[in-house]
């Protein structure tokens, strides 16, 4: 194997072969057996393909994008949309507050540094929540003093009888700031050092985490960490909600299984960030509409659950029905306005595949609706709507549905991120409707019959 670093750069959902890039000739992921199987997770997750063929090496990038290393492999995988407009997104779908990183300016334009954005922005939050004071909660505590505090444990000398040195049993509460937030961040920051390729930053960050470890306990950052950081939320831990949903982004994008129960939860460790664009770009949306549509309800992922039943007698194992899940539905009166699927693929430069065509087909049948549209991610300005028409084989002439592709320029969307609450509902509705309707409050509710008229 050739010796030496080998980096390659490439952009989300492209495919780089020994045949456009000479560099992956003959190269591949040597001795190293935790290179290799990170590799075949990463592949069979979904995250980035990578291939050893007898030419050289493969690699094809999806919705991630961030860069990682695999033995003396590095690859970077750049987003369509980077630097400050990236960070609005960011910002906009995970609902951070803008603090205006003056400090770390130069990340918006240096086209590989954008995951430096995210610590970048988790050092910010620290900074601010360490100087207002971290938070404190208070713990219980029974022991015997010699200075009676709290209550006297009537009950402790009853079962144990009155004590023979110079002591009372006591109950009492110690306010401390050992809590499982500050936990959170600590893990966080430490992580973020690690991440982070900006030795200044790193620097920062370590800082910030030795100053909260003099009062608080490390712990690992895992499932059952955020699922009791869920349950301990309170109006008193709102000011770190943006740090610790950072934390989290982090946390997944650093390859770490948050999510249990999903099936797809492999626990990875990566040697780098790779970000989910396509889930971002899903949150982008789903806020968008639900703060520019006053007139309607948003609902993400809401359940279509009258598409699929078992017979009756031929469900042996009990198992419930298959209920597909629109990324986004839009309600008016409790009725379906209008279902929509968000796909993090530029679809005006690569072709629609077929099982996003069968899948809005699904939820255009599913509902009195007879349509369904799917919004892709574009930085083309020459990118178009598409229609295509579900029909019946038995009457080709009878349209049974209808499936919209429709474009969603992602600098209109780091606009809107940047703008006032409400101030782009032209957007929303040309998202929801259509160019044709730009600008209208309603939109007609479009039943079966009059779909197939």
């Amino acid at each position: 194997m050739t010796a030496g670093v080998l980096r390659v750069t490439l952009a989300e959902w492209e495919e780089r072969t020994p045949a456009d890039c000479p560099a992956l000739a003959g190269r591949d992921l040597g001795d190293d057996p935790a290179a290799r199987a990170l590799a075949e997770q990463l592949t069979a997750s979904g995250r980035l393909e990578i291939q050893e063929m007898r030419h050289g090496l493969h690699l094809r990038a999806t919705s991630f994008v961030g860069r990682i290393r695999l033995g003396d492999l590095e690859i970077t995988i750049l987003p369509k949309i980077a630097g400050a407009p990236f960070l609005d997104l960011v910002r906009y779908g995970f609902r951070l507050r803008d603090l205006h990183l003056h400090r770390h300016a130069a990340y918006a334009t240096a086209p590989l540094a954008w995951p430096d954005l995210l610590v970048a922005q988790l050092v910010a939050e620290a900074e601010e929540i360490l100087a207002r004071g971290p938070h404190r909660a208070y713990l219980r505590r029974a022991e015997d003093l010699a200075s009676p505090r709290g209550r006297i444990d009537i009950d402790g000398i009853a079962r144990r009888g009155l004590p023979t040195a110079a002591v009372l049993p006591c109950i009492h509460h110690v306010r401390h700031e050992d809590t499982l937030p500050n936990r959170v961040l600590l893990a966080g920051l430490r992580l973020g050092a690690r991440l982070t390729a900006d030795r200044e930053l790193a620097l920062l960050a370590r800082r910030l985490a030795a100053q909260l470890a003099e009062i608080v306990q490390p712990i690992p950052l895992d499932a059952s960490a955020f699922a009791a950081l869920t349950r301990a939320r309170s109006r008193l831990t709102g000011a770190y909600e943006p740090a610790l949903e950072l934390v989290r982004l982090l946390a997944e994008s650093h390859g770490l299984a948050l999510e249990p129960d999903r099936e797809d939860a492999t626990p990875l460790r990566l040697q780098g960030l790779l970000f989910d664009m396509n889930r971002l770009f899903q949150l982008v949306l789903t806020r968008l509409l639900a703060e520019n549509l006053p007139d309607h309800e948003v609902e993400g992922e809401s359940r279509l659950g009258s598409v699929f039943r078992f017979v009756p007698g031929k469900n042996p194992r009990g198992r419930p029905a298959p209920a597909p899940r629109p990324d986004i539905v839009v309600l008016r009166g409790r009725r379906p306005a209008a279902i929509l699927d968000a796909k993090y693929r530029d679809l005006a430069v690569h072709s629609l595949p077929r099982d996003m065509l069968y899948q809005l087909a699904i939820y255009a049948l599913g509902t009195g609706l007879a349509r369904a549209t799917l919004l892709y991610a574009t930085v083309s300005r020459d990118a178009r709507e598409e229609e295509i028409e579900v029909l019946d084989p038995t009457s080709p002439a009878a349209r049974r549905a209808l499936v919209v592709v429709r474009p969603c320029s992602l600098e209109d969307l780091a606009a809107a991120a940047r703008a006032p609450r409400g101030a782009s509902s032209a957007l929303a509705h040309r998202l929801v409707s259509g160019p044709q309707l730009e600008g209208k409050t309603a939109w007609p509710i479009t039943s079966s019959s009059s779909a197939e008229a």
